[in-house]
């Protein structure tokens, strides 16, 4: 049978030191935290979570809590459970996906909730195990998400450099802060190029939605419409193509980057969020509240990239 002692001599370390990278990955640089993984890995050593849970007083148990419908022809939710299971699994942690109405079934170290809303907000401060928030809030918990207003209007200022003469935010029709950070951002573009015309239309996250209200509006020729997800996005682009061509005539923009942006025709220019980073980095966050660790700061924010693709001019 592999013992601890096995992998530190076959990975020139020591015992301590394998057991820093089992117990507290986040001790270690990962360099280390690789060398030996690959070591357990090849010479087939499992470490005793049982033990270890007995040891520390802990259910090796983390649920992830979703709030929200997932969309099932966008995998966005997929990333994002795929980097929080990457991120438990360097801690030997289990992760079990529950919902409002299971979230208390069994006991857990930690929460990991996506998808609140200002209408959960009273009934998630009062959960006693420690959590993170996927997703900005403003009720003080800690939180991972995409710089939301600064993502919208570097978007938006990158669009205004292709000189269309009328600027159109499609935004989300929810009071939620994510929501109303990317529409500022919009407005903060938009407030340097005060000669460009624009306005602003709130619909349903739903790209129906989205191509019925693009049907129902008046706009010009020389369009641009900056949309708050890729699926607003990709109803706009098809109201848009019965009226002329994308981006000779008109320009569209997204927000997200994990799926429909590549598969709309044609393909969309997006910020993509770094879905699976924040995931992982929801799990770190979170472990150091298990361990009784202060955080640095409430709010976490990943920059959201541009990715430059063939729905505005070149």
């Amino acid at each position: 049978m592999v013992t601890l002692k096995d992998v530190a001599k076959k990975a020139n370390v020591s015992k301590m030191t394998v057991s820093r990278v089992i117990n507290h990955p986040d001790l270690v640089t990962d360099e280390l935290k690789e060398l030996v993984h690959n070591v357990m890995k090849e010479l087939g050593y499992k470490p005793n979570t049982v033990a270890r849970a007995l040891a520390q007083n802990r259910t090796m148990v983390v649920k992830v809590l979703i709030l929200e419908e997932m969309d099932s022809t966008e995998p966005y939710f997929m990333h994002l459970i795929n980097g929080i299971a990457k991120g438990l699994d360097q801690y030997h942690y289990a992760l079990q996906l529950v919902t409002e109405n299971t979230y208390d079934l069994g006991r857990c170290d930690g929460f990991i909730i996506s998808g609140m809303t200002r209408e959960d907000y009273e009934w998630v401060k009062e959960i006693k195990e420690p959590l993170i928030v996927f997703g900005e809030n403003d009720i003080n918990l800690p939180f991972v998400d995409s710089d939301n207003e600064h993502g919208v209007e570097n978007m938006t200022l990158y669009a205004l450099e292709k000189e269309y003469d009328h600027y159109i935010y499609v935004g989300i029709d929810v009071p939620e802060l994510f929501a109303v950070n990317r529409e500022k951002g919009f407005e903060a573009a938009m407030a340097t190029r005060p000669e460009k015309g624009h306005e602003i239309y709130k619909v349903k996250n739903s790209s129906t939605a989205a191509e019925a209200m693009v049907d129902d509006i008046e706009y010009p020729k020389n369009t641009c419409f900056i949309c708050a997800t890729d699926r607003i996005a990709v109803g706009v682009q098809r109201a848009i193509l019965k009226k002329g061509n994308i981006p000779e005539d008109y320009g569209v923009t997204g927000f997200d980057g994990v799926f429909l942006d590549r598969i709309a025709s044609p393909k969309m220019t997006t910020m993509k969020q770094e879905v699976e980073q924040m995931g992982q980095a929801c799990v770190e966050l979170l472990m150091k509240r298990i361990d009784g660790k202060k955080l640095k700061k409430t709010a976490n924010y990943f920059d959201a990239h541009l990715v430059k693709r063939e729905t505005l001019r070149p």
